[in-house]
């Protein structure tokens, strides 16, 4: 039996954590989500850093700071990962898994200290785990120690890969011409290396994209305490305690330029989010294409082909599916959808508090988390395996009545359009109905319709007085 400032509580006799917890266990059966480690981590980083710069400060008893110091570094390794056990629903300040690891830490320290749990003598939960702090500034603290983290140890390493393995492609598929594909119709040749390092790009920009939404996020509101002023906090200690955040996680982080703005708002989360969501539409879109290109193998596109992985039919067999692109697809729908999540979560900032922290901390962790992994599997699960069909890649391009664009120069839009639309009805391509009505020499037909040539400009695609047109260098 223990107590709060409600009464009494049954708790768990086995438990590390507290009353407080325990009353919202009960009041928050909702999903039955947990926060995530990172998170859980960081808030163990905070009050390692609170207790020690609070004994350097000289306002906590040094042997006491030393028993939350150890206990706050078991929460950090993980060892009580399973004494927090509120749901991710909660009050929108996250106070309800703040005290969570104030009462695990305290409960834990005591134990250091020989004591026992529930008693909460010498150390308690609020008094000293938490002194110098409040929720309102700890809990979104918390939130950007354990997003920079993920971000620096898993996605931003994920992203690196993928885009290695993609301009590696780029590399060894530029050799290899394709008919382009605009409107998902045919359109001039491309180098299948040109559409890889397309791909390629699109990641490198995602990762410049997510490094700087990363720089809001170094701004910790910690010492802001209630409601930024930092009321019932020693001067020196925001300064002291980041310090050590720092020295702990080789971080980087700093006071913010304005902890009214760091504690009442959370762009900065919604900032990051907003990259990761645009990076969750250049991934979709990779992915798509990699999943068109390789359809088939007989009746599709078939310009490249896929690892084969698993088979693909319950039904059907020999049938083999693009399932780590679309794995990569679904993730990416996930990630778009938390982002949404997120940006209501940053529309409820009133006044000094944003009240649905808890839904931004676990939505922004889980995107950042089914990034890294889903670009990690398909980097080494896909990209790395994709071979490119040198012939069908051929074989499209001389079927495409796009080659027609490269007499426009020669023969006029009009005539050429003419052609490409017999070539059509009668089922021939351009060279044939070129051959046939004997409007080109054979030598012009095959250095006009070599798709190398129409791979970049060239000043063959001036007007030729041939099509009635002047240059402009005659007028």
């Amino acid at each position: 039996m223990e107590k709060d400032s409600l009464g009494p509580v049954e708790v768990p006799k086995e438990a590390y954590f507290g009353a407080q917890t325990w009353r919202a266990v009960k009041n928050f059966p909702i999903s039955g989500w947990r926060f995530q480690k990172e998170l859980i981590r960081a808030l163990g980083l905070i009050k390692y850093a609170s207790a020690r710069a609070n004994a350097g400060l000289g306002i906590l008893d040094k042997r006491m700071a030393r028993a939350v110091e150890k206990a706050s570094e078991e929460v950090m390794e993980g060892k009580w990962d399973e004494e927090f056990v509120i749901d991710i629903f909660q009050t929108g300040s996250g106070t309800s898994t703040h005290m969570n690891a104030n009462e695990v830490i305290a409960n834990r320290a005591n134990e250091i200290l020989g004591g026992g749990k529930g008693i909460y003598r010498p150390i308690h939960p609020n008094d000293h785990v938490n002194l110098c702090q409040s929720s309102n500034d700890v809990f979104p603290s918390a939130i950007h120690i354990a997003t920079i983290q993920l971000l620096r140890e898993k996605l931003l390493p994920a992203f690196r890969g993928l885009h290695q393995a993609l301009k590696a492609k780029g590399k060894e598929f530029y050799p290899i011409l394709k008919i382009g594909r605009t409107h998902l119709q045919d359109a001039i040749p491309i180098r299948l290396g040109q559409e890889f390092e397309g791909y390629a790009q699109q990641v490198k920009f995602g990762i410049d994209r997510i490094q700087k939404a990363m720089e809001s996020l170094y701004e910790l509101p910690l010492g802001g305490t209630a409601v930024g002023t930092g009321a019932n906090t020693h001067p020196r200690f925001a300064k002291k305690a980041i310090s050590i955040i720092n020295q702990k996680s080789h971080g980087r982080f700093r006071k913010p330029t304005s902890p009214f703005e760091a504690q009442g708002a959370r762009d900065g989360a919604v900032g990051v989010s907003g990259a990761l969501k645009t990076v969750a539409v250049s991934l979709l879109k990779i992915a798509n294409d990699v999943r068109w290109l390789g359809s088939g193998p007989r009746c599709g596109i078939g310009e490249i082909h896929l690892p084969e992985t698993q088979p693909g039919s319950s039904m059907m067999p020999g049938k083999v599916n693009p399932v780590i692109p679309e794995s990569l697809i679904q993730v990416c729908a996930q990630v778009i959808g938390n982002d949404a999540a997120i940006t209501l979560g940053g529309l409820s900032g009133y006044f000094e508090l944003n009240a649905m922290m808890p839904l931004i901390a676990h939505n922004l962790l889980e995107s950042i988390r089914l990034l890294a992994n889903g670009a990690n599997n398909f980097n080494l699960r896909c990209v790395r395996g994709l071979k490119a069909d040198q012939e069908r890649c051929e074989e499209m391009i001389e079927k495409s009545l796009a080659l027609v664009t490269a007499l426009v120069p020669r023969i006029g839009y009009d005539e050429a359009a003419r052609i490409a639309r017999k070539a059509y009805q009668e089922n021939k391509t351009i060279r044939g109905v070129l051959e046939e009505e004997k409007l080109l020499s054979k030598m012009e037909i095959d250095r006009l319709l070599d798709p190398g040539s129409m791979l970049a400009p060239s000043k063959s695609t001036l007007p030729s007085m041939r099509t009635g047109l002047i240059p402009i260098s005659m007028i």
